[in-house]
C-alpha cells in the first residue's frame, strides 16, 4: 500500500482561539503546538504543514506551577564575550507574557523551515481582545487541559 501525502490544495485551515486564563503554561503550549503542526488531522504528515491558525488570549493570566517563576530563567546571548543575559520567568510574566508563551510553544515545533512556517500561524495576546474576528475563529475546548 502506498503512503498518502496531503497536497497543498487539499489542506483546509481553521482559526482556533485558546483562552489561557487559569491554564498551566506547558499544557497550553503542547495543545497549541499540536494544533499548529496539524497532528489532530487524519491526514497529518510530518513533512507538510497541515496545521491550523492558533490565537491565544489572556496570556497574562496563565499559570506557572511550583516555583518555576522564580527558579527558571530565559537566556539570550549577544554573541560577544560576557554577553549572556538572563531574565526570570516571574519578570517575563509581569512585563512580557506573550514572549513567555510564544517561546514555550516555539520549543515544541520542529527547528527548521517547516517549524518557522508553523510558528507564523501563532498569535499570542496578553488581554482578552484580539484583531482576528474577521477570520471567525472557533473557541477551543479547554476542559481537557488541567487547570493549575
Amino acid at each position: 500500500m502506498r503512503t498518502y501525502t496531503p497536497k497543498v490544495h487539499e489542506i483546509t485551515r481553521e482559526w482556533r482561539v485558546i483562552d489561557a486564563e487559569g491554564l498551566v503554561l506547558g499544557r497550553v503550549a503542547t495543545v497549541a503546538a499540536s494544533l499548529l503542526r496539524g497532528k489532530h488531522r487524519t491526514y497529518f504528515a510530518p513533512h507538510v504543514d497541515t496545521g491550523d491558525f492558533v490565537v491565544i488570549i489572556n496570556a497574562d493570566k496563565i499559570v506557572v506551577t511550583a516555583n518555576k517563576a522564580a527558579q527558571n530563567f530565559q537566556y539570550h546571548h549577544s554573541g560577544y564575550p560576557g554577553g549572556l543575559r538572563s531574565t526570570s520567568w516571574a519578570s517575563l510574566l509581569e512585563n512580557d507574557p506573550e514572549k513567555l508563551v510564544f517561546d514555550a510553544i516555539k520549543g515544541m515545533v520542529p527547528k527548521n523551515r517547516l517549524g518557522r512556517a508553523q510558528m507564523g500561524k501563532l498569535f499570542v495576546y496578553a488581554g482578552a481582545e484580539h484583531p482576528h474576528a474577521a477570520q471567525q475563529p472557533t473557541k477551543y475546548d479547554t476542559s481537557a487541559i488541567r487547570r493549575g
